[in-house]
């Protein structure tokens, strides 16, 4: 019988355990986008077989995270998934940032460092096409 006991004592004891734990974790479902302005861009290369021109835009790309009004910023290069008629992989390089607000990303747009991206990276690409949204 204390055998019995001690094992209920003790089940009890780590249950209680993992509950209080479990309630003292933060809640990670978000309601609403903390950064809900988007700014999605589509890069192709003048050059589309150069690994060297996609990788200097990719690292010209990157410091635009320097820009204060960009709350997040994704760099990606075309994936090898599967080819279907809705998927566009005629691209080179994307970059996909987060704003907080429209001012935030009309700071960013007449921002030096976003200008010196240009300047400096705009010789690499022969077309860009931008998507910009807000959360609906």
């Amino acid at each position: 019988m204390k055998t019995n006991r001690r094992k209920f004592i003790t089940t009890t004891a780590v249950l209680a355990a993992g509950t209080i734990a479990a309630s003292a974790m933060p809640f990670t479902v978000q309601e609403k986008e903390e950064w809900p302005v988007v700014h999605h861009v589509f890069f192709w290369l003048k050059n589309p077989g150069s690994v060297e021109d996609r990788d200097k835009l990719v690292a010209g790309v990157k410091t635009l995270s320097k820009i204060e009004t960009v709350k997040k910023l994704r760099v990606g290069v075309v994936a090898s998934t599967e080819k279907r008629d809705v998927v566009d992989n005629s691209w080179a390089v994307s970059e996909l940032m987060f704003f907080s607000d429209l001012a935030g990303q009309a700071t960013y747009q007449t921002h030096p460092i976003h200008l010196e991206f240009i300047k400096n990276c705009s010789h690499l690409w022969e077309k860009v096409i931008v998507y910009d949204a807000v959360d609906a």
